[in-house]
């Protein structure tokens, strides 16, 4: 297909060119296929407001930008940093593998050649068609290979890399195995194998999901990135329509800034940075923080906190004094064995002559109350109970309910209540997987203990804190075993002063946390 590609404007800086070429290449093609490449371009303002974040004293410089697209992000950190000094030379490598954004990179970089020319600047860049990951995993090495020479380093690197998810057998996670647990999401693999290929005091930043600050499936990812890289600019925004709206996609996303991490600095600090959206960026709120009062060093999960207001730094310093979990009160939390449409021919609407078991779905638990039957189109309620279905059920017990995903509508993250026995004379219950459900292996829960747990998951307390390091819907069952808890004689009293009042609206909830811990 012939491509009809722009010309530059007079006096158009290279960075409005690259982004006019990006938003003409976006016409060509749609949503879809931009999804399904995990590509959404970098709108200008967001450009030029992480550029602004890097600067040098250089006047040799070098840049890579993987996952380029029109370089939008080049062109903006290149035009930052020679209006910052005098430069005399920049070497810039670009990675794009889509081939019907080749040519419009390849003009957006023969107007920036010809900008810096103008400028008496000499310019050597390098478009490398090849996949990024392959090409460079080497640098993920702690002995790199004599391939990886100083001369392949970087003093920058600048990305908006791509966001998708990895199977398992895909030869790009089979290259960084030491860093994969589970399925990965290659913007993780992007940013891993970029912090080995700075130079030393170079400095990077991407915009990329917050997802990887916590989970079980980035654990590697965060231990290896952050022995290598100092973060000491993280930037927040509130609203996740606005970062990407042109591509129709709902991110959210944030902006993270680091160095190479050459020796250790006792007193590290990390910039908290957060807006609205895109209108305000100029006038974001920053606050600087101790480094580890958002990294958490002493844990093997390494979870990266992000507040936004003084709120949620009491809370943060509030979970931080608890010293319970779940796992020191010998509770356990595990995941619904119940997959439903394995088990389809065993489902029913109601309960009949033979033998069954009440089956509980994610929307028959709401805060506080696990409702059930409920007439739900394709959610049976029962499940009968046979040698076939014996292994998926379990004992009927006391547990709380807890939901492991929200829907895009729920205000709340995390929605729990607490299941009492003898709610059902059943001998087993089922428990779908879209489900967690805690509960006490050696032992059992004791009233007190289901609805204090259950009146914590549903406070704002929580989910508050919940929110300062889970920025997706998904509830993972090892964020919740790691999870701070206070004493466990304060989930009793909080659980029994619940059951004295009767009363176990979330309001009610909120009022009686809020009381035992004094925060507003």
């Amino acid at each position: 297909m012939k491509i009809d590609l722009l010309h530059n404007q007079d006096n158009e800086s290279p960075t409005s060119f690259a982004q006019r070429l990006g938003a003409q290449y976006m016409s060509t093609t749609s949503n879809e296929a931009k999804k399904e490449k995990g590509q959404f371009f970098t709108p200008v303002e967001i450009a030029r407001f992480m550029s602004e974040q890097l600067s040098t004293e250089k006047e040799d410089i070098s840049v890579l930008d993987p996952g380029c697209g029109t370089c939008v992000l080049s062109c903006a950190l290149i035009e930052r940093l020679v209006q910052l000094c005098t430069v005399r030379s920049i070497r810039l490598v670009v990675y794009e593998t889509d081939s019907g954004v080749i040519a419009y990179t390849k003009q957006a970089l023969i107007y920036l050649a010809e900008t810096l020319k103008n400028q008496g600047i000499n310019f050597d860049y390098v478009i490398c068609e090849d996949d990024f990951i392959l090409q460079n995993y080497q640098a993920l090495s702690s002995s790199p290979s004599l391939l990886q020479k100083d001369a392949d380093k970087f003093d920058f690197i600048i990305s908006n890399p791509p966001y998708f998810k990895l199977p398992k057998d895909d030869s790009r996670v089979k290259v960084t195995q030491q860093i994969v647990d589970g399925q990965p999401n290659i913007y993780s693999l992007f940013m891993a194998i970029s912090a080995g290929l700075l130079n030393k005091s170079g400095e990077l930043i991407f915009i990329v999901p917050r997802s990887f600050a916590s989970g079980r499936y980035f654990r590697l990812f965060r231990e290896y990135f952050l022995g290598a890289i100092d973060i000491s600019f993280i930037h927040l925004f509130n609203t996740r329509k606005d970062t990407f709206a042109k591509d129709d996609v709902l991110q959210e996303t944030v902006i993270v800034k680091g160095f190479r991490r050459d020796e250790m600095i006792n007193d590290r600090r990390i910039c908290i940075s957060y807006s609205e959206g895109i209108t305000d960026l100029n006038a974001a709120r920053q606050k600087v923080y101790p480094y580890a009062d958002i990294v958490d060093t002493t844990s093997k999960d390494k979870i990266i906190h992000l507040p936004v207001n003084a709120r949620e730094e009491s809370i943060i310093r509030l979970f931080k004094s608890w010293n319970g979990s779940l796992n020191k009160y010998d509770i356990q939390i595990s995941t619904g064995p119940v997959v439903a449409f394995r088990m389809e021919n065993s489902l029913c609407d109601k309960p009949a002559a033979f033998d069954v078991a009440p089956l509980f779905w994610l929307h028959n638990v709401v805060k506080m109350l696990v409702d059930h039957p409920v007439e739900y189109k394709g959610k049976k309620q029962y499940i009968r109970i046979s040698a076939q279905t014996q292994r998926v059920l379990i004992p009927n017990r006391n547990y709380v309910f807890l939901r492991r995903f929200s829907a895009k509508d729920d205000k709340s993250r995390l929605i729990a209540a607490p299941y009492f026995c003898n709610k059902t004379n059943a001998r087993y219950i089922g428990v779908e997987n879209k489900l967690n459900y805690i509960y006490r292996p050696k032992g059992h829960l004791d009233r007190t203990e289901v609805i204090g747990i259950s009146a914590l998951l549903d406070s704002d307390l929580f989910d508050d804190y919940f929110r300062t390091f889970n920025g997706n819907v998904n509830v993972s069952a090892t964020e919740l075993r790691s999870m701070p808890l206070p004493d466990l004689e304060i989930i009793r009293s909080i659980g029994k002063k619940l059951i004295l009042k009767n009363n176990f609206s979330i309001e009610n909830v909120n009022e009686i946390v809020n009381n035992y811990f004094q925060i507003n």
